[in-house]
């Protein structure tokens, strides 16, 4: 009975199983970064304040005219 309930639904579509895949590897991008943001800013937040100012003024952007 379970294989003709599986013959008659179709079995799992490769369409869904190709998405879940692509979720889940996006899934372990994301963990990734927030790894790597979370260690940029736990560094950061060590860095002495002069070190901090100095980023921010050479990134800052012009004003607008």
């Amino acid at each position: 009975m379970a294989k003709a309930l599986l013959g008659h639904v179709g079995g799992p579509d490769p369409r869904m199983v190709a998405e879940m895949r692509r979720l889940q590897q996006r899934v372990r991008d994301l963990e990734a970064e927030l790894v790597r943001l979370q260690a940029e800013n736990d560094a950061l937040a060590t860095a002495p304040d002069d070190d901090v100012m100095s980023l921010a003024v050479k990134e800052r952007e012009p004003a607008l005219t």
